[in-house]
């Protein structure tokens, strides 16, 4: 056994850390210099090395997750220049082992440490049992080499015959990790390391063997199944031409497929491809995964319902009588169903169901807030025609395959959403509901919005192609109804391919039967309650509807009624409570707590919001249905010299450039209107949109801002109920804008009274109902003075005009 040698020589040498990777004495290996450490160890060494003889050294430490190594190898920096890509790179050779030491200081931004040379020396000539070790060694390393074809190398692991080289050399196998390689790099006594090495190669060549072993194994194993699957073709076509020589037939699957198709009632395009898809299963074999896929498409395409059509109920009248049964209010929907059944009426009666094969179907587009019922009003829709109905929820759906289907190479490949719905309702011709289309997405997968372009167009989606059908499905007999609650989410050209249909809320009268007729029954039979049991009266329905929610539709209404009879089952089960009992308006307070939405007009005049100048009421759509909108605006203190205006609320670029509109009209106009502008022009103006966490825009809050402004100057309150809308221009003309229906119930919900619009959107009254206008005192105007002298309160005899002053 050979003594390990303590000659040692003290060193201090900048530190090339080594992530994953372990250099050993003896080896050659070139380093990328565009790591940060990697060329601050080399410039380390190059500053040294001009102060003292020889090559740059540098001391090589392996670093694992973070941790360095407690030895490492003296190399020195054979050369500096480029690596084969091109970046720039360091050949460095590995001389020596080292134990590092403490830290010490040097040249450069490299670490640098102390460390001691370990010197290792064998007896010469070699113990016998070295020898034999060293020729093992060498006979491992020979066979493994020539397995890889490295004839080259084996010469020259052949001419090594020192042990320490010898076993240092096997720092260049690939298959050791790096773990095996630091064992290997800390193992100082030579013979040692050489037997830790002859270990690893011999344990990987026996891991080499079991694997070729596998391999041989398995090989032999694809070579009996070829035999076996030929043989079975070979046996199936025996049997085939025997079944023709005796006129027989086994019953076989694809037999069955064939008679299924043969027997059912197929459009004879998609018979055509059904016979072609038989035929390519009878071709296949067992053992084919192709059998598995043509069976499952062959199982969907008989499953549909190709001739299968529900016959239309052409009662008009008594459609008409469904339609209002199930749904109060809703006017221009029912309309339009009622015109559709008579349309297909007239058409069958004249024997024009089919033209130019296309069927009378139709695509709504059923647009409006949440809560008016756009869901539900499609079962109606499809009992009162007496269709089938299916529903399609597509909100969140971002992949073109959902709509269109899978191509039925992909594993698991299913035909769309459509295909299935009309695969669910059996029939041909089903109400299909489109649920939340605005609430499409789209990504990396396709957009689903355009897949849909087809479905919903009527001059194409008679041939409608789905891919995992691949055969033309007729949807023109179907009646689509598309629902959303923001219009612009569409795509333009969906909604193009659309008949728009708006649905923008309900009166409190049409709240009050609603509630009345179907939300109180419901919620009796989910509290367990009778009929008899406890009743509702109109008045309370309508406090409920007015003041304890406001509301485009009567969601939060109907949980209201829902959480009023909870309250009263409680207080029956815990003996509070006799039943029956009649719920009036006074018992509203005491069993669900005080309304929230208190009209501004019937609270304390000093407590309403328009009670000081500057502030005033307009009206806005959201998402949501109409809204009320209180615009509030202030003068900045003459002494802070802060001019301009300041904006805040989360406003849009449009209503930014509105709100500059209306500042520059005052500015120029104001002598006219016998206002103070010299205020605008020293004071800086401050406009503030409550709601400040609700991004707002859109141009038709320019007459309130104006008004506002006007208020501020003239010390004249804007009357509490007036509300308005409309956009302005520079010389004070009054613009239409959208939503006049909407906004004109969200001010009859609050209580508003008076209501001014631009005179442009007269026509647009026609599609309020007649109870809203006829609470509501609307004022047409076209022109910015108009409304300050309908909207501003007469000044005060003899009171100073008071400005607020922004803080």
């Amino acid at each position: 056994m050979a003594a390990e040698s303590a000659a040692f020589t003290p060193l201090t040498l900048p530190v090339l850390p080594l992530d994953d990777e372990v250099v050993l004495p003896g080896m050659v290996v070139p380093l990328d210099l565009s790591d940060a450490e990697v060329r601050a160890a080399v410039e380390a060494a190059q500053a040294a090395a001009r102060s003292e003889p020889g090559k740059p050294r540098v001391l090589l430490v392996p670093r694992i997750d973070g941790t360095h190594a407690a030895t490492g190898v003296l190399g020195t920096v054979e050369q500096v220049g480029r690596l084969a890509d091109g970046d720039p790179g360091a050949l460095i050779r590995g001389r020596s082992r080292v134990r590092i030491g403490a830290g010490t200081t040097g040249p450069g931004a490299a670490l640098w440490v102390e460390g001691t040379r370990v010197d290792e020396t064998v007896p010469d000539p070699l113990p016998g049992q070295v020898a034999e070790l060293v020729k093992e060694y060498k006979a491992l390393a020979t066979a493994w080499l020539r397995k890889r074809g490295a004839w080259q190398v084996v010469d020259r692991v052949q001419a090594i015959d020192d042990v320490s080289a010898l076993a240092d050399n096997s720092g260049y196998s690939p298959f050791l990790t790096t773990e095996q390689k630091v064992e290997l790099l800390e193992t100082t006594d030579p013979v040692a390391r050489l037997k830790l090495a002859t270990q690893q190669l011999r344990d990987h060549l026996a891991e080499q063997d079991v694997a070729e072993t596998i391999a041989k194994d398995v090989q032999e194993g694809v070579d009996k199944q070829q035999r076996e699957f030929l043989l079975r073709r070979q046996l199936e076509a025996v049997r085939k031409e025997l079944r023709e020589i005796n006129g027989e037939h086994d019953g076989e699957e694809s037999d069955d497929y064939r008679a299924r198709v043969e027997a059912a009632d197929l459009p004879e395009k998609v018979r055509e491809a059904a016979l072609k898809e038989v035929d390519k299963l009878e071709r296949s074999s067992d053992q084919s995964p192709e059998g598995s896929w043509i069976r499952t498409w062959l199982d969907t395409v008989l499953e549909m319902p190709w001739s299968e059509r529900t016959e239309d109920a052409y009662d008009i009248q008594g459609a008409q009588a469904v339609l209002d049964a199930e749904h109060a209010g809703l006017e221009d929907v029912k309309e339009r169903i009622t015109e559709y059944l008579a349309v297909r009426k007239r058409r069958g009666d004249r024997g024009l169901g089919v033209v130019g094969g296309r069927r009378g179907g139709a695509v709504l587009a059923l647009v409006g807030p949440p809560g008016v019922g756009k869901t539900s009003l499609g079962e109606s829709v499809a009992h009162a025609m007496g269709r089938k109905f299916v529903r399609v929820a597509l909100g969140g759906v971002r992949d073109e395959a959902e709509i269109r289907g899978h191509r039925r190479t992909y594993v698991g490949a299913l035909p769309g959403r459509i295909v299935r719905a009309i695969k669910e309702a059996g029939s041909m011709n089903p109400v299909v509901l489109l649920d939340e289309i605005d609430k499409v997405g789209s990504d990396f997968r396709g957009d689903p919005a355009a897949a849909l372009l087809e479905v919903l167009d009527p001059a194409q989606n008679h041939t409608f192609r789905d891919h995992y059908l691949e055969v033309e499905l007729d949807l023109s007999d179907v009646v689509f109804l598309a629902t959303a609650n923001v219009l612009e989410a569409i795509p333009e050209a969906l909604l193009d391919r659309m008949e728009l249909v708006r649905l923008d809320g309900y009166t409190e009268d049409e709240k009050v039967v609603i509630a009345r007729d179907h939300l109180l029954p419901r919620q009796l039979e989910r509290a367990g309650l009778d009929a008899d049991e406890v009743t509702v009266d109109e008045g309370a329905l309508r406090k409920l509807a007015g003041e304890y929610t406001r509301e485009a539709g009567v969601r939060t209404l109907e949980r209201s009624i829902a959480r009023l009879l909870r309250k009263v089952a409680a207080q029956h089960e815990l003996g509070e409570r006799e039943l029956p009992f009649t719920v009036t308006e006074g018992d509203l307070r005491a069993l669900i707590g005080r309304p929230h939405h208190v009209p501004e007009s019937a609270q304390d005049p000093a407590e309403r919001r328009t009670a000081v100048p500057g502030v005033a009421t307009g009206l806005a759509v959201t998402g949501a249905g109409g809204d009320v909108l209180y615009v509030e605006a202030s003068l900045a203190d003459p002494e802070t010299g802060a001019a301009g205006l300041t904006l805040t609320g989360q406003l849009g670029d449009v209503m930014k450039e509105s709100a500059q509109i209306a500042l520059s009209f005052l500015r120029s106009h104001g002598a006219e209107l016998e206002l103070p502008v010299g205020d605008l022009k020293d004071r800086g103006a401050h406009i503030h949109f409550p709601a400040g966490a609700v991004p707002k825009d859109g141009p038709s809050a320019g007459v309130t801002m104006t008004t506002a402004l006007a208020s501020l100057l003239s010390g004249r309150l804007v009357r509490t109920d007036v509300a308005m809308t409309g956009e302005v221009s520079l010389t004070g003309r009054v613009l239409p804008i959208g939503g006049v229906k909407q906004k004109l119930l969200a001010a009859h919900r609050a209580g508003i009274t008076t209501v001014i619009i631009p005179k442009r959107n007269e026509p647009d009254l026609d599609d309020v109902p007649a109870e809203v206008l006829d609470k509501l005192d609307v004022h047409a105007v076209t022109d910015v003075r108009q409304v300050l002298e309908l909207a501003l309160a007469p000044a005060t005899n003899g009171a100073e005009r008071e400005v607020p002053v922004a803080a």
